[in-house]
C-alpha cells in the first residue's frame, strides 16, 4: 500500500493524504476494495487452519509471589508477558482471570483416571508395593503404558492421559509410579508396611531410614515396568494383555526402550513413543545437571508455592498440568528441620547420580533397533544426534517436533502431544490393516459370475 500511495503522490501511510483528481481516488477504492477481498479470504483461510489445531490448556496465570517462598534460582525466571490472558472455560481467548483464583489449588488424581493400584513384590529383601493410575480400556482398545522421568511420577501423564480418551475413548492408560517415586513403597521385609494406600509422605520416609540401598538401575527400572503391567492383567482378570503403546518421557524414555528391545511384551508390543530425550543430548545434559540442581529450591513453605515454582520457573509451562502433577512431588515432613518450609522433594535427584550415564548409555541404537512402530516427540530438532539423524533420514522412525514446548512435552502441550499418540496408534494398529483378497480368490469370483466355475475347473451353465 506504501508504494501505491507514493506512486499517487500521497507520501506514506501515517500522513493524511488526499487524491489529486477523481481517477486516483477511484483507483485507490478499486484497489482498498481488493485489498478488503483478499483479507476476508485470509482470515477464512486461518480460521480453517487453526479449527484443525486442538484447544490446548490455559499457560500459567498471572500469580502474586512472596520473597520468602523461594530458595536459590527461582528469580531469573519470568513467566511470558500473554500469561495474564488466558482462555476461559468456555475457551473464549484472552479472558482475564482474577487472581489467587481457585485454578491454582492442587487436583485430585480421581479427575484423570478412574483407579489407583497397589501391586505388591518381595523381591530381593525388599517388599515393595508398586503404585500405578488406571482407567482400563474398552472392547478391543489399546493400552497406553506410560513411565515418567526422574524426579516425576505417573501423575505427570494426567492431563495427557485426559486428552487421549477424549481422541479414543476405547483406549485404555497405565500411568506407573517408578519406585522411590510417587506412592511406590520399599521397606525391608522385616519392617514392611501394612498399609494397603500409603500416602507420598509415608512412601518417603520409609526410605528415608537409610536401610534401603537404592536401586535406580536402567535394568531394575525395566523389570519393575514389565512386573506391573503383567500384574495389572492378573488384578484386572484380564484373559490376555491388550495391545500396548509404551510411552515414557527422559529416563522413562530410555526404561521402555530396554523393555521394547527386550522383546518381554512379546507381540503385543504394537509400538514404542520416547519424549524428549536423546542419547547424544542426554549424555552432555548430564555435565550441568549438579549446577541446575543446586539453583533449585530444596524446600518450600506451603504445597501452593510448589506449585507456583513449577509454573513461574517455567519448568512445566501448562497451570493445569502442574496442579495435577506437582503435588506426587513433594510431601510434608512430619518433623521438618526447618519449620517455615516443611515440603521437601519426594525423590533425592542428586542422590540418582550414580545411575545417570547408565540410563542413556546405547539408548539411539537400541531405540532403532527394537521391533515396533517408533516414534520421537522432542522439543527441539537439534536434540538429535548423529544416529538418529541418520535413521530419520532413512525412515526408520517417526519424529514429531513441539517447539513451543519446554522438556515435559506432554505436560506443556497436552493436547497436541496426545492427538500425536492416537495418530501414532492409529498408524501402528494391526486390527485396522486391510489386506488386499487375493490373485485367485479374485479370479474365481470372477468366474462363477460368469457362470463357468473356478478357472480349470469343469465349465458349465448353473442351474
Amino acid at each position: 500500500m506504501t508504494a501505491l500511495y507514493k506512486s499517487y503522490g500521497f507520501g506514506t501511510t501515517s500522513q493524511a493524504w488526499k487524491p489529486s483528481s477523481w481517477k486516483a481516488s477511484r483507483d485507490i477504492s478499486q484497489h482498498r476494495g481488493i485489498h478488503l477481498e483478499m483479507s476476508d479470504l485470509h482470515k477464512s483461510f486461518a480460521k480453517s487452519k487453526l479449527a484443525k489445531f486442538p484447544p490446548e490448556a490455559p499457560m500459567p496465570e498471572s500469580m502474586s509471589y512472596s520473597d520468602d517462598a523461594w530458595e536459590n534460582g527461582s528469580s531469573n525466571s519470568s513467566v511470558s508477558s500473554t500469561g495474564t490472558m488466558v482462555p476461559s472455560p468456555t475457551r473464549q481467548l484472552f479472558a482475564r482471570t482474577g487472581r489467587r483464583q481457585s485454578s491454582q489449588t492442587s487436583l485430585l488424581w480421581t479427575d484423570f483416571f478412574d483407579q489407583e493400584l497397589f501391586l505388591p513384590e518381595e523381591v530381593n529383601n525388599l517388599h515393595i508395593v508398586h503404585h500405578a493410575y488406571l482407567t482400563p480400556p474398552t472392547e478391543s482398545g489399546p493400552l497406553f503404558v506410560m513411565h515418567h522421568g526422574a524426579g516425576s511420577s505417573g501423575l505427570s501423564f494426567a492431563t495427557c492421559a485426559e486428552e487421549i480418551r477424549k481422541i479414543l475413548p476405547k483406549a485404555g492408560i497405565l500411568s506407573l509410579d517408578a519406585r522411590s517415586h510417587g506412592r511406590t513403597v520399599m521397606t525391608t521385609l522385616d519392617s514392611k508396611t501394612d498399609d494397603e494406600a500409603p500416602s507420598t509422605a509415608v512412601a518417603a520416609e520409609s526410605e528415608s531410614s537409610g536401610e534401603i540401598e537404592l536401586d535406580l538401575s536402567l535394568e531394575t527400572l525395566s523389570r519393575d515396568l514389565v512386573h506391573v503391567i503383567y500384574q495389572t492383567q492378573t488384578r484386572m482378570s484380564w484373559e490376555k494383555l491388550p495391545d500396548i503403546i509404551l510411552v515414557g518421557h527422559s529416563l522413562g524414555g530410555a526404561v521402555i526402550t530396554d523393555v521394547a528391545k527386550k522383546g518381554e511384551l512379546g507381540p503385543k508390543l504394537l509400538a514404542y513413543a520416547v519424549l524428549d530425550v536423546v542419547e547424544g543430548s542426554a549424555m552432555d545434559a548430564l555435565q550441568s545437571m549438579e549446577k541446575y540442581l543446586s539453583t533449585r529450591p530444596t524446600r518450600f513453605p506451603s504445597l501452593l508455592s510448589g506449585i507456583e515454582w513449577h509454573t513461574r520457573s517455567r519448568t512445566i509451562r501448562n497451570t493445569t498440568s502442574a496442579r495435577a502433577s506437582v503435588p506426587s512431588l513433594l510431601y510434608e515432613e512430619s518433623e521438618p528441620s526447618d519449620p517455615s518450609r516443611p515440603w521437601v522433594w519426594r525423590t533425592s535427584l542428586s542422590a540418582t547420580k550414580p545411575f545417570w550415564e547408565n540410563w542413556f548409555v546405547g539408548l539411539s541404537r537400541k531405540f532403532l533397533d527394537a521391533r515396533g512402530g517408533k516414534l520421537l516427540l522432542l522439543a527441539g530438532t537439534d536434540r538429535l544426534d548423529k544416529e538418529l539423524m541418520i535413521g530419520q533420514m532413512q525412515g526408520k522412525y517417526q519424529l514429531q517436533v513441539f517447539p513451543e514446548a519446554g522438556h515435559f512435552v506432554h505436560e506443556d502441550q497436552p493436547a497436541k502431544t496426545a492427538q500425536i499418540l492416537a495418530d501414532f496408534y492409529r498408524r501402528n494398529d494391526r486390527s485396522a490393516l486391510v489386506l488386499p483378497p487375493k490373485v485367485a480368490d479374485m479370479q474365481a469370483s470372477a468366474a462363477m459370475k460368469k457362470g463357468t466355475g473356478a478357472p480349470g475347473g469343469p465349465t458349465g451353465h448353473l442351474k
